[in-house]
């Protein structure tokens, strides 16, 4: 019963999930003229790219997301939501967007959320999504219990290619779903993370012994009357004199008096970007910093979620390891659909 009730939502999480792997390079494929750009020598200065979209757009930058690959296009958050992919060059802005306009916009919002907002933009549809998701894990626990209760069980281990239909398609169902069980329980655990996340980082720690480390946040700067001038230049070379060996991620910029610069770096020994340098915006002075890459056992687990979740930690041979786990969910959902339905109504 859970199944035929959560089946078809387990299906959407498995297809868009698999689809997600590939989303950003899809969308580049298909619209390069939007998502890419001609490597021209050095990119300009944090201060020439900021003050040159500001004046185009006529909207405060709110954060800068730099790219790594030379002939990929930077992208930029404004302050009215909107967001803006640009040739960092040039400062030339090369597509003005609705983030869940893209493809890979739109068909995260269908995995997280199933793309139901309220008037107030709350996501009401995200604990359903993440009980699909538990779900799909009691379905995978309760399957490898079918599996092993019995006798033989290694026996049935096995795929017969010249087997009827409904044979080959139970064999696949069993063999697929022992072998790749922890795996499918794993990422379906790290994508609830996302949504409940206080009762999944209480069972990281239970299972870790030790505690997720809170990031600290340094204290408001005192009020100035305007924020027309951002030292981002200095601010983000006394970061990287802070940790001379991370990689930029993102750049947050102020919006109101009172609000550090914040750059979001990556450690060498850090799975993602979680380490953080804080700077003054007028003089840029570094205000406080966090490296990530020394936190505990807990935190190290914690953070890691996201690029296991999405299988980017090993390279593109894992990626299509991921795509095909992504995709076993819909398989057995449909698979142990038709079994049922065999059994019902024959």
């Amino acid at each position: 019963m859970l199944a035929l009730v959560c089946g078809l939502f387990i299906a959407c999480l498995s297809i868009t999930g698999a689809l997600l792997i590939y989303a950003k390079d899809i969308q580049t494929l298909l619209q390069p003229e939007k998502w890419t750009v001609h490597n021209q020598g050095p990119v300009l200065t944090f201060s020439h790219i900021i003050d040159g979209l500001e004046a185009n757009t006529g909207h405060q930058v709110k954060r800068l997301m730099p790219e790594d690959d030379p002939h990929l296009a930077w992208q930029a958050t404004l302050d009215s939501g909107e967001y803006v992919s640009l040739n960092p060059y040039t400062a030339k802005i090369l597509y003005r967007y609705d983030y869940y306009s893209t493809l890979y916009g739109f068909t995260l919002g269908i995995h997280r959320w199933l793309l139901y907002q309220d008037n107030d933009n709350t996501m009401p549809l995200r604990n359903w999504v993440s009980i699909s998701a538990l779900v799909l894990i009691l379905e995978v626990i309760v399957g490898f219990y079918l599996w092993v209760k019995p006798k033989n069980r290694i026996k049935r281990l096995a795929i017969k290619r010249r087997a009827k239909f409904r044979t080959l398609m139970y064999q696949l169902h069993t063999v697929l779903g022992v072998y790749l069980a922890i795996p499918l329980i794993l990422i379906a655990f790290s994508g609830i993370a996302f949504n409940w996340k206080s009762v999944t980082q209480g069972v990281v720690e239970a299972v870790t012994f030790s505690r997720v480390e809170v990031r600290p946040v340094p204290a408001p700067l005192p009020k100035s009357d305007s924020l027309s001038v951002i030292a981002i230049d200095n601010a983000y070379r006394n970061a990287i004199a802070t940790f001379p060996n991370a990689r930029l991620f993102r750049i947050y910029l102020p919006t109101k008096p009172g609000e550090h610069i914040g750059f979001r770096l990556q450690n060498p020994g850090e799975s993602h970007a979680y380490s953080w340098v804080w700077t003054n915006p007028l003089n840029g002075k570094v205000t406080g910093y966090y490296d990530a890459s020394k936190a505990n056992t807990a935190t190290q687990v914690w953070n890691f979620k996201y690029k296991f979740h999405i299988g980017g930690f090993a390279g593109p041979i894992l990626q299509l390891v991921w795509l095909f786990i992504a995709l076993l969910p819909a398989l057995l959902t449909f698979s142990g659909f038709y079994f049922w339905y065999k059994r019902h109504f024959k």
